[in-house]
């Protein structure tokens, strides 16, 4: 009886993180984004990252990633910065916020080309992310700040990311602290979707 009990209660957190599409134990998880301007490969660290990527997955395989953009450039000078994108806190898309896993916890750093998720305040990351060019190791984790939660990295469009970096943006933002930010001509994802693992 307590062995059909303990089975029992594998299937059931196994459909529970099944349900917010959690990723394989094995290898970094692939995810293939196409834009109106071509295509980003992703490659997920399910193994150090997995509540965050689970949270990821769980918009690629529900498709609510589909039909947004990347909306936002922030230029840090020399080339560097990072793109923005995602469902820019559209709720008819969002799911609910998941748990920060900073980069002192998985050994994730924000170097060229990893992937992050976006957030306000800790425990806020929902269906907004983004991916550093150049040196991001600002955004890391340290003693007084809880950093950002990367979470992977690209494996292939690094070009693009950086054209969509240079992008023309507004001259104003949403707010004081995101002016000049908002590209003007959004890259629209045309859709998000795993193509394996390696």
């Amino acid at each position: 009886m307590k062995r059909r009990c303990m089975i029992a209660g594998a299937v059931a957190l196994a459909l529970a993180a099944g349900a917010r599409g959690a990723p394989p134990r094995s290898g970094p998880v692939l995810v293939r984004i196409a834009t109106d301007a071509g295509a980003v490969t992703l490659a997920l660290d399910a193994r150090r990252a997995p509540i965050t990527t689970a949270n990821f997955l769980a918009y690629v395989d529900q498709h609510r990633f589909d039909g947004t953009s990347f909306y936002r450039a922030v230029r840090s000078g020399h080339g560097e910065g990072l793109v923005q994108g995602g469902i820019s806190n559209d709720m008819t898309r969002m799911l609910k916020p998941v748990k920060h896993e900073p980069t002192s916890v998985t050994g994730i750093h924000h170097v060229d080309g990893t992937v992050s998720m976006a957030r306000d305040d800790l425990g806020t990351a929902t269906g907004d992310f983004f991916i550093v060019v150049g040196d991001g190791r600002y955004l890391d984790a340290t003693r007084k700040d809880p950093g950002f939660a990367a979470f992977g990295h690209v494996v292939g469009g690094m070009a693009l990311v950086r054209k969509m970096l240079a992008a023309p943006t507004f001259k104003g933002g949403w707010s004081a602290d995101t002016k000049g930010q908002q590209i003007i001509h959004p890259i629209r994802i045309l859709s998000a979707h795993r193509v394996g693992a390696r």
